[in-house]
């Protein structure tokens, strides 16, 4: 099992999560650590799996989600430290009169109120005032304590995270280079047709942009009615989204330069594993133009769906995938725990500094993915 260490001590303290706990960075960064521990104790059961390919899968989706819960958790962990530390500085006169008046509290036993000037009635009216003051005293002296000790569990969290971190990036990078192993060696992959590769070598040689090889390759004819696939349109507005990610631009949307494209941009984290939304035959896989490589999926008769900008594509041609196989896996270097830890302390997350271009089209015309597709711009 993978160690957790200072996390889990930290966690296993017994500080009671505040209202609204979903949004309690310190419930999150509990339930990111179960997620890594989990996917650890997946990784090791790979081996044993019958479909490797499909285990190693959910162990890498399981890593990519609880690395986004845990730097989500941290993101948080050091807003909300911040704000306690301003609002600490904020009140300490505030809170220097509080400690002085409790500590000359602590210092004045009860007896002494007997020697009061004024006799019994003064001593009769400072306890009558002690009596309405002290509630209020230890209300204030509570809720500083709250606030201290919440501050304290932050900064505790934060430091003893990298150790987390670590593991889970080392786990996610061993199950990626694990499953890129497993796709090399598989045989007898399910087709349902294949590509004339001589017709596919002009298509190539002649093609000029994007929309115009992928009319071609629609062109080309597809798998035909054999074997189909399960039912596409029944699908619409369910699909996920290939990759774990941020849309940046939607369809026609410019970008800076005032250039819009008929599809969906998704930013990743480096490395991000890429799968199908939806069964689908594999049309083409490889590089094109200048969009890097390229995996064109027939979903049904009459649809193609575009993945452009991966580092590596997996599979050949005319192979058959089901829903959330793997297709690639994005570019970039993955983040240090120390390049991480920078990012989340100045108040954001690990940067996803990928992009994958998402197109859907239905016959030779781009549709919009937004209303397949389950997906919000944030």
């Amino acid at each position: 099992m993978m160690r957790r260490g200072g996390l889990l001590l930290c966690l296993a303290l017994g500080l009671a999560a505040p209202a609204g706990a979903e949004t309690d960075p310190i419930t999150a960064a509990r339930r990111a650590a179960q997620a890594l521990d989990q996917a650890g104790l997946a990784l090791q059961e790979v081996e044993g799996a019958q479909d490797r390919v499909a285990a190693l899968t959910r162990t890498i989706r399981a890593y990519e989600a609880g690395l986004a819960a845990l730097r989500e958790g941290l993101r948080r962990a050091t807003i909300r430290e911040r704000a306690l530390a301003l609002e600490l500085e904020a009140r300490r006169e505030e809170i220097a009169q509080l400690t002085g008046v409790l500590l000359t509290m602590q210092r004045s036993p009860e007896t002494l109120l007997l020697l009061h000037p004024a006799g019994p009635l003064g001593t009769a009216r400072s306890g009558m005032m002690l009596a309405d003051v002290t509630p209020a005293l230890q209300a204030k002296a509570e809720a500083l304590r709250a606030d201290l000790e919440e501050a304290s569990m932050l900064r505790a969290l934060q430091e003893s995270a990298a150790g987390t971190l670590a593991e889970g990036l080392a786990g996610a990078q061993q199950a990626r280079t694990a499953l890129s192993q497993a796709m090399s060696d598989r045989t007898d992959l399910p087709r349902r047709f294949t590509a004339d590769p001589e017709k596919l070598r002009q298509l190539l040689a002649s093609a000029d942009t994007l929309e115009g090889f992928a009319s071609g390759l629609g062109a080309l004819g597809g798998a035909g009615e054999a074997n189909p696939l399960p039912p596409f349109e029944a699908l619409r507005g369910r699909l996920p989204l290939p990759v774990q990610g941020r849309v940046l631009r939607r369809m026609n949307e410019a970008d800076a330069a005032g250039i819009a494209r008929p599809g969906l941009l998704i930013a990743t984290r480096p490395q991000a594993l890429v799968t199908a939304p939806a069964p689908a035959t594999i049309r083409y896989r490889g590089p094109l133009l200048d969009y890097g490589n390229v995996m064109i999926l027939e979903p049904a008769a009459g649809y193609l769906l575009v993945l452009a900008g991966l580092a590596d594509v997996y599979g050949e041609a005319g192979e058959v995938l089901s829903a959330g196989a793997p297709v690639g896996l994005m570019g970039g270097e993955m983040p240090g725990v120390a390049a991480i830890s920078g990012e989340v302390s100045d108040g954001g997350g690990a940067a996803r500094s990928e992009t994958l271009y998402m197109e859907l089209r239905q016959g030779n015309t781009p549709v919009d993915p937004a209303g397949w597709f389950n997906v919000t711009k944030d």
